[in-house]
């Protein structure tokens, strides 16, 4: 019997969160959650988590694994929230620790913040593999959005977070720290070295003006045809240059400095002052 693949789509992010999950043994993992943050009011709430409880609890599956494909910095992780709801580990890719140390000295963060991933349950190494049910996954590092973005193979389904968009959106941004077009470049062949008929669960969607529907899911046929970044007939040289010429464009992404802060603590606060209250850091550059 195929995984069970079960979407849920955050609009104010445009974010896909999947459960995957063995349907003989009822046991599965959930991919990317999101935790829904209001940033006028610095308020947080788990509406996005609790569709995830309800969906799994009404199923009866038992949550192996939260997954994450990369320190997210578009919205808040649910996977603390979803971890004290229905347990399960938290997984991400073990160069974390390069995005940890990075951003630990942006934020200036406190002493007692250490850099080694120890935040996570698990760090998963390139071609790692692990088992939920009778499913079997593969770890794929997939860096160039970030260093530490891993993609998860299960059966004939790859969950690529931000590396690859629907054919018509292209690729991801690359101007992060210690982002790389060219790093992205080769994270995106070996995705399209696999068979024609994989299929490719992205981690957003924004629609287009002739498509304003969102979509989930592509095929590495499709990408290679009709990716307008990177089709067969892109060159690596082409595209690291078009890469960086629409990076230098882009603006920062609204939610980037309390998602990062958030999300390299595997899903928790900063710790709170002595009025009791926690705080996320906006670094201030002055002209």
């Amino acid at each position: 019997m195929p995984a069970v693949i079960k979407h849920f789509f955050d609009a104010p992010t445009f974010t896909f969160t999947y459960v995957v999950h063995d349907p003989e043994t009822k046991q599965g993992v959930v991919i990317d959650p999101v935790l829904n943050y209001e940033p006028a009011a610095g308020k947080c709430t788990t509406e996005s988590v609790k569709h995830l409880v309800n969906y799994v609890e009404s199923e009866n599956i038992s949550i192996e694994y939260l997954l994450e494909t990369h320190i997210h910095a578009d919205h808040l992780s649910g996977t603390s929230a979803l971890k004290d709801a229905i347990g399960g580990k938290v997984g991400i890719g073990s160069q974390v620790v390069q995005i940890q140390e990075t951003f630990a000295d942006v934020f200036n963060v406190e002493s007692s913040f250490i850099a080694d991933g120890s935040q996570f349950d698990v760090l998963f190494e390139d071609d790692e593999s692990f088992t939920v049910g009778k499913l079997q996954f593969k770890v794929w590092h997939t860096p160039g959005h970030t260093p530490a973005c891993v993609s998860y193979l299960v059966e004939d389904s790859i969950f690529v977070g931000d590396t690859l968009f629907m054919p018509d959106y292209g690729t991801a941004r690359t101007d992060f720290p210690a982002g790389s077009a060219e790093t992205l470049y080769h994270s995106i062949q070996r995705i399209l070295s696999l068979p024609d008929q994989t299929r490719i669960f992205l981690c957003h969607d924004y629609g287009t003006e002739s498509r304003p529907e969102v979509c989930e899911q592509t095929t590495v046929e499709a990408e290679k045809l009709h990716n307008i970044h990177i089709g067969h007939l892109t060159s690596e040289e082409q595209f690291i240059k078009l890469r960086e010429a629409r990076d230098a464009k882009l603006s920062t992404p609204a939610l980037l400095y309390p998602s990062v802060q958030f999300n390299m603590r595997s899903a928790n606060f900063p710790p709170a002052e002595k009025n009791g209250v926690a705080y996320f850091k906006i670094p201030l550059r002055l002209a």
